[in-house]
C-alpha cells in the first residue's frame, strides 16, 4: 500500500481545469473548483522520510522546507517524478499559509499557487532555489512569512452590469484577417494556439518571439472597432499621437494613438495606441492599460484570433457600461478594475499597485472614480436611442 497523502487540510484533489493564459474571461457557470490541497506528492513524502525528516515537519514550517529543498535540490531535480511531487508539496505548504490561497492552472503555463494578490509558480521556485544565494533565500522566506501574516484586504467591488444592445443597434463585425502559415528555423510549420501539449512549453521558449508579425491584424481589428464606436455611439474621436502619453505602462514604438471620448461625463473613455511591435495597447478609464497581445513569446502561444477576441470583448464591454475601476483600495492603496462581458460570456477583474503615475494623476483619479463609484456608465448612442439593462 502506498503512502497516504494526509498531512494537508482536506482530501487531496486534482488540479483545476486550466483557464485561458493571462486572462480571466471565463465561460458562464460556477467556475473552476477551488483546490487548496493538491494530490500527487507521496514520492516527496517518501524521500523526506528516507532522509530522516518527517514530512509533517516540513509542511508546517516553510523555512525548514526551503532549507530542505536547497540541501537536496540536485537529487530531487535528477528524478522528474520526485521533482513534480516536491513542487506539489511546496505548493500545498504555501496554500496552507493563508485561507484565501489556492492552486491555479492556466493554459500553456506551469501551475501556480497563491491568492489574488500574489502567485508562486512552484516549479520555477524550486528551480531558482538551487542557484539562489543566502540573501535571496532569506528574502523569499521573509516574503512568504509576511504574506502569511497579512490580513486579507477588503473584498472586490460588486461586478458592473452592462446594458444589452438596443433594438436596431448595429452589431460589430470583425474584418477578415489573413491566414498565414509560420515556420520554425528548421522549416516546420508552427501551430500557434495549439503549440504545446499537456506538459506545457519548453522553458527556453519564454525568451523566444519567433513571429511577432502574426499580430499585425490587430491594427485592422482596432481600426474596425474605432469605426464601429464612432458610427454607433455619441463620441468624440481624436487622432493624435500625444494621447499615447495616457498609458501608464511603457510599450513598443507608437505608430498612432486614437482617443474615443463618449459625450457622457460618467462614461469611460478608450485610447487605442497602435504599436510597432505590431500590437495594440488600450487605456480604459483613468488608471488601467490593457496590452494586446499580453505576450508574444513562443511559450505563451497567443494567436491574432484569440488576442482579437480579448480586444473586442474589452472595447465592447466598456462601451456597454460593463467596466468599473476603484482607487485607492485598502491599506495598500491598490487600483482595481472589473469587467462583466457585454455578451454575458464571463467576467474579469484585476487588482494591484497602480502603474507608474505622478501623484497629481493618482489624486485626480481618486477624485474621478469617487464620482463613478458604481461603475462607468454605458456610452450614449448616436441617435439618442435608449439602452436596456441586461
Amino acid at each position: 500500500m502506498g503512502i497516504s497523502e494526509h498531512i494537508f487540510e482536506g482530501q487531496p484533489a486534482d488540479m483545476p481545469e486550466p483557464m485561458p493564459r493571462r486572462t480571466a474571461l471565463y465561460r458562464p457557470g460556477p467556475g473552476p473548483a477551488v483546490v487548496r490541497h493538491l494530490g500527487g506528492y507521496a514520492p516527496f513524502m517518501e524521500f523526506s522520510t528516507a532522509q530522516g525528516v518527517r514530512p509533517e515537519e516540513l509542511a508546517s514550517d516553510p523555512e525548514r522546507l526551503i532549507g530542505f529543498l536547497r540541501t537536496f535540490g540536485s537529487g530531487i531535480a535528477s528524478d522528474s517524478t520526485l521533482q513534480a511531487a516536491a513542487a506539489i508539496f511546496a505548493g500545498n505548504t504555501i496554500a496552507a499559509l493563508r485561507p484565501d490561497a489556492q492552486w491555479n492552472a492556466y493554459e500553456g503555463a506551469a501551475p501556480s499557487v497563491g491568492n489574488r494578490d500574489r502567485q508562486y509558480e512552484v516549479s520555477r521556485l524550486l528551480e531558482g532555489l538551487r542557484g539562489a544565494d543566502d540573501d535571496a533565500v532569506r528574502g523569499l522566506i521573509a516574503a512568504l512569512l509576511d504574506w502569511a501574516r497579512d490580513d486579507p484586504d477588503e473584498p472586490p467591488a460588486r461586478p458592473p452590469v452592462p446594458v444589452s444592445l438596443a433594438a436596431g443597434q448595429p452589431r460589430y463585425v470583425r474584418p477578415d484577417l489573413p491566414v498565414t502559415t509560420y515556420y520554425s528555423s528548421d522549416g516546420t510549420p508552427i501551430p500557434y494556439g495549439r503549440h504545446w501539449g499537456a506538459d506545457g512549453p519548453d522553458q527556453d521558449t519564454y525568451s523566444v518571439d519567433s513571429h511577432p508579425e502574426r499580430f499585425a491584424g490587430l491594427h485592422t481589428v482596432a481600426r474596425a472597432l474605432i469605426e464601429h464606436l464612432t458610427a454607433v455611439y455619441d463620441v468624440d474621436a481624436q487622432d493624435d499621437p500625444a494621447h499615447a502619453g495616457e498609458l501608464l505602462m511603457q510599450g513598443p514604438s507608437v505608430l498612432q494613438a486614437v482617443k474615443i471620448i463618449p459625450r457622457d461625463p460618467d462614461a469611460a473613455s478608450l485610447t487605442f495606441v497602435f504599436t510597432g511591435y505590431p500590437g495594440v495597447m488600450v487605456h480604459a478609464g483613468v488608471l488601467h492599460d490593457f496590452p494586446f497581445p499580453v505576450c508574444g513569446c513562443d511559450a505563451c502561444d497567443e494567436t491574432v484570433e484569440t488576442t482579437a477576441d480579448r480586444l473586442e470583448r474589452l472595447v465592447l464591454t466598456v462601451a456597454a457600461g460593463g467596466y468599473s475601476e476603484r482607487y485607492p483600495v485598502g491599506r495598500r492603496r491598490w487600483s482595481e478594475y472589473a469587467l462583466t462581458a457585454w455578451d454575458g460570456s464571463g467576467s474579469e477583474s484585476g487588482r494591484g499597485e497602480p502603474g507608474p503615475a505622478a501623484k497629481d494623476r493618482l489624486r485626480d483619479a481618486e477624485v474621478r472614480l469617487r464620482e463613478v463609484a458604481g461603475g462607468w456608465s454605458p456610452w450614449p448612442l448616436r441617435d439618442g436611442g435608449a439602452t436596456r439593462p441586461m
